[in-house]
């Protein structure tokens, strides 16, 4: 193996990335890099999707980075993800094993694929906290009245986290940190479940989530002392359940909802898949997460043998608008 070489396993929500990873981690000495922005922090499991179980029993355990290494009210960026990332890519890479990067966050593996140049600067503290009082209403208005074509074009106004971030990148735009360069010709593969199949893989696993305890986990983390707010900070299933519990929604109406918004994220996961597609971005997307295929990919790659060139290829793929 390559010092150089990384894999990545990535794809939407509820396609199991973190199963194939784990897999193929056993069968090629690999250790597990979390590219997910939620699952730094210690107690967001449920809402989260850790699935640690899936990592297996200390006898038979896969290594894994990034999760659980920061408290729910601890700051967690992209500059610090960039960080840890390639610390953990070059300590696994030297120790001779194989470093795979798990997840679905977009702006995480952006800035591992193309390299990263974070405009705007460092996180505002003393901002955030004045923008938190905003709606989310509020917060897309202030964004439109002061940010770029450009800005706008790239921000995800599905994540209030996302908005809050752009709204500092307007207000600072001379500021930069030091670029980091791109990763050197990883392997992208990707399980694919065509729409209809993801959005009932997206019901199952709420459902599922609901029943083995979500409610709770935000319920308990709250009171530990992460404020309401801060619990909408981490997302679609922490923000909903915590209106659930406030009694802004009935359960039933809360999952609605929830269930909702989760596929109308994993739609704007496909366009962004689409985008890196153009950008140039080899992904072998892996029918129903075939094993036998990804390791066939895998094997090739880390013998130096060309690869077939992908059988899928989203732009190809067209859904209609209700899908």
């Amino acid at each position: 193996m390559k010092s150089s070489q990384t894999l990545i396993i990535t794809g939407p929500t509820a396609s199991g990335k973190t199963r194939l990873a784990v897999e193929l981690a056993r069968k090629f000495r690999g250790e597990i890099i979390s590219a997910d922005c939620r699952q730094v922090y210690r107690g967001l499991d449920i809402g989260t999707g850790k699935d640690l179980d899936e990592y297996g029993t200390p006898s038979n355990h896969v290594p894994y980075h990034l999760i659980d290494i920061c408290e729910p009210e601890d700051e967690f960026n992209l500059l610090r993800f960039v960080q840890l990332a390639t610390v953990a890519i070059n300590d696994i890479s030297e120790r001779g094993f194989l470093p795979i990067i798990a997840g679905g966050t977009p702006l995480y593996l952006s800035a591992l694929l193309n390299g990263y140049d974070l405009p705007g600067g460092k996180p505002d503290p003393e901002l955030r906290a004045e923008l938190e009082s905003l709606t989310d209403d509020e917060l897309i208005a202030k964004l439109h009245s002061i940010a770029t074509p450009q800005l706008l074009s790239r921000v995800d106004t599905t994540q209030r986290k996302r908005i809050i971030r752009a709204i500092e990148i307007a207000m600072n735009p001379e500021a930069a940190t030091p670029a980091s360069k791109p990763l050197s010709t990883p392997l992208i593969l990707a399980p694919f479940y065509d729409r209809a199949t993801i959005r009932q893989r997206i019901m199952e696993r709420l459902d599922l989530r609901l029943n083995n305890g979500l409610v709770e986990e935000v319920q308990n983390l709250h009171q530990q002392g992460v404020s309401w707010e801060r619990l909408d900070w981490y997302g679609l299933e922490y923000r909903y359940v915590s209106k659930y519990l406030r009694g802004t929604y009935t359960f039933q109406q809360m999952r609605d909802k929830l269930l909702n918004k989760i596929r109308n994220f994993a739609k704007s996961q496909d366009i962004w898949f689409r985008k890196l597609e153009r950008q140039g971005h080899v992904i072998h997307w892996i029918p129903n997460g075939d094993f036998n295929m990804a390791t066939s990919l895998v094997s090739a790659w880390l013998s130096g043998h060309p690869l077939p060139p992908p059988e899928i290829v989203l732009d190809n793929i067209h859904y209609g608008a209700k899908q």
